[in-house]
This record gives structure tokens, sequence and C-alpha cells, in this order.
């Protein structure tokens, strides 16, 4: 076959790995900012979590915030 003749299939496999990469990067900074996101949501759950807890522990601490 001439060059001419697979300019397609020349192209196709020129730009593959490009589409490859790019690919395998979006699915790496997928995972990465779903697990950030996730890791933020409970953090924030126990961090609400500890407000209670220390605001139940320290009924004068609220009376006192309540009368100032």
């Amino acid at each position: 076959m001439l060059p001419i003749e697979n300019w397609w299939l020349n192209a196709l496999w020129s730009v593959s790995p490009t589409i490859l990469l790019g690919l395998v990067f979006w699915f790496i900074i997928r995972v990465i900012v779903r697990a950030d996101r996730a890791e933020r949501r409970a953090y924030a759950q126990i961090e609400v979590e500890e407000r209670t807890r220390r605001a139940a522990a320290t009924p004068e601490s609220a009376e006192a915030a309540e009368n100032e």
C-alpha cells in the first residue's frame, strides 16, 4: 500500500496515545476529586459531632454566651 492510502490509519495511530493519556489523566483527577469530596464531607460530619458534644458537655458556657 502507498503511504497516502493509509492516511486515516496513520492519523488515528498518531492521535491515539494523546487521547489515551488524556483519558487516564481525567480518570486519575476524577478519583482524587471524589476522594477529597468524601473526606471533606466526613471531616465536616466529625466536626459537627465534636461541636455538639462540646456544647452538651459545657452547658454553663452556653448560658454565659446567652447572657452576654
